[in-house]
């Protein structure tokens, strides 16, 4: 146990108990609260926000969730996600980048991090916010502990919103634990033509309040919205050039503004170390700070 505890501590983490007056407080209201967690960094009491949604998120729905997280994280609201694939990351590092905190649940071990490319994100988040699971040291991220860990991060929210999830996502069985545990849910509308809208439209037309920007979360939970930001207005006519919610490719930049590709790409590249665009895994490039028209 001591050798345990020893190691856990040189990894930064704590084993709080239920009775620890640093054990997060939302959690202790839970029906099914947990006897106690492990944690990195540190949880404060402060306003605190679920963002949660498919594992194979769109460029939409990670940009989506990456601006959501911003401004929340701006107004001084926590961003509680998963740090799972697609949506999850994307919240965390939306917060991350403007300079909030962020808590990820985890579905594993302390000394488990899944998925293992995310490990650099896991560092930020326990620099800067929490890390935290109610699971033990050696304990691998089997399926059932995802749904069970899905209750954590609502016990440390007031807010629920599904950003993208298909009709069999994780996303929903949180949406639900949410509304049993008294906690508002509120979902981001989608296309009628994505399976990954059925989650979030089914939510809104069972009652759930859409979200149409930062500002209906902020009101739902009585925050006054961060100053007005210029952060998002492309400064290059290469970011410009790639729509708002989507994702395009250097060889389509390159077509619409009539410029050679080399060019293009040296534009890119810069515009990607300074945080302005993200290179996707299929290569192609999408904005990192879109603003919705509505917000």
């Amino acid at each position: 146990m001591q050798r345990a505890s020893a190691t856990l501590a040189a990894l930064g983490w704590r084993w709080v108990p239920f009775f620890d007056p640093a054990f997060p407080p939302g959690l202790a209201t839970l029906s099914d609260p947990p006897l106690g967690v492990f944690l990195r960094g540190h949880w404060e009491v402060a306003p605190a926000v679920a963002l949660v949604g498919s594992r194979q998120a769109s460029t939409y729905g990670r940009e989506v969730a990456e601006y959501l997280a911003g401004e929340l994280a701006r107004a001084g609201v926590w961003v509680v996600s998963g740090m799972a694939r697609g949506v999850d990351a994307a919240a965390h590092r939306g917060a991350l980048a403007a300079g909030g905190r962020t808590a990820a649940v985890w579905g594993s071990g302390p000394d488990r991090v899944y998925p293992a490319e995310h490990a650099e994100l896991a560092e930020a988040i326990g620099g800067s916010g929490c890390l935290l699971t109610e699971y033990p040291p050696g304990s691998p991220p089997l399926p059932q502990h995802f749904p069970e860990r899905n209750r954590l991060i609502v016990g440390l929210s007031q807010v629920v919103v599904v950003v993208e999830a298909n009709e069999r996502s994780g996303a929903l069985i949180t949406a639900r634990l949410a509304l049993d545990e008294g906690r508002d849910v509120m979902a981001v509308p989608g296309s009628v033509f994505s399976r990954l809208s059925t989650g979030p439209n089914g939510l809104i037309r069972a009652g759930a309040a859409p979200v149409l920007g930062a500002s209906d979360i902020l009101d739902a939970l009585g925050v006054p919205a961060a100053g007005p930001t210029t952060a998002a207005t492309p400064e290059d006519p290469v970011e410009a050039a790639i729509p708002a919610g989507r994702s395009a490719t250097a060889d389509a930049i390159a077509a619409t503004l009539g410029r050679p590709i080399a060019e293009v790409l040296d534009t890119l590249l810069r515009l990607e170390l300074a945080g302005r665009v993200v290179h996707e895994a299929d290569g192609s490039y999408r904005r990192a700070h879109a603003r919705p028209a509505t917000d």
